[in-house]
């Protein structure tokens, strides 16, 4: 029998390109919308699903099982970007990227264990970003929510082998998405101490993400763990410097890659 798959986030950008590439390559593809009804023309059915809403995501979860038996592959991709001085974001909007990018994975992979346990085989790959690697500035948050997601799963991944389920990480660079639409930008305040720094920096990160890398790159990295029996704990998807960042963070002393991205960010 063909593997299902359930992807989060699935209605647009990364997930959408993930999970017509497989598909198109003979998957049972599930992917998950807050709004499905607002998606035409998809080539795999869409599930309603918020990943801050645990009901939501049982419902979803049984559904899938319930139609096709079986659970084979769970793509945590559902996530919001968040931008701004730490010092001027609402608490509420960090809040709400936790529960959003961190808390709602973990549920996701709460609901789907006793499926994969029970069957004795399974796969999670939780969709990261090389910002979760390092602290970078007006990104403090979303580089604190994926980086979490990273570490949880590097633990997930010993507490479940045993069973025969694998969890890996995908950690994607810039890619051309629409993921700054919806990301939340802490407005730019006139005269604060961060207006002209911030405002450069936001106009910066939105022309990244603009020539950012085609995400059928992603679909293909995903396709290429799906297919390998025993993946690694981490994977980086996206243009050289943006990896090759973190092996400079690993071998550098703090302070030098500190000033180094300073001076990349101008400040």
């Amino acid at each position: 029998m063909n593997k299902v798959v359930l992807i989060t986030g699935a209605s647009s950008g990364i997930g959408k390109s993930i999970g017509e590439f497989l598909h198109h390559k003979g998957f049972v593809v599930y992917g998950t919308s807050r709004n499905p009804e607002r998606v035409l023309n998809s080539v795999f059915p869409l599930i309603t699903l918020d990943v801050r809403n645990a009901d939501s995501i049982h419902s979803a979860v049984a559904k899938i099982i319930a139609t096709s038996g079986k659970l084979d592959v769970v793509i945590n991709n559902a996530g919001v970007g968040i931008t701004g001085p730490l010092e001027e974001i609402p608490m509420e909007e960090i809040k709400n990227n936790f529960e959003t990018n961190f808390f709602g994975p973990i549920e996701v992979m709460k609901a789907v264990l006793p499926q994969m346990r029970s069957q004795q085989s399974g796969l999670i790959i939780n969709i990261t970003s090389i910002a979760g690697y390092m602290g970078l500035p007006y990104r403090s948050v979303y580089s604190a929510s994926k980086g979490a997601l990273e570490l949880i799963t590097e633990a997930l991944r010993m507490e479940v082998k045993p069973f025969g389920v694998q969890i890996t990480n995908i950690a994607p660079g810039d890619f051309a998405t629409n993921i700054a639409a919806g990301r939340f930008h802490a407005p730019l305040i006139k005269g604060s101490a961060y207006e002209e720094s911030y405002g450069n920096n936001l106009k910066t990160m939105n022309e990244h993400v603009d020539s950012g890398s085609n995400p059928n790159e992603m679909a293909e990295a995903v396709y290429a763990v799906i297919q390998n029996s025993n993946p690694k704990i981490h994977y980086k998807v996206g243009a050289f410097m943006q990896k090759f960042s973190i092996v400079l963070k690993r071998v550098l002393p703090d302070k030098v890659y500190e000033k180094m991205l300073m001076n990349h960010y101008k400040l």
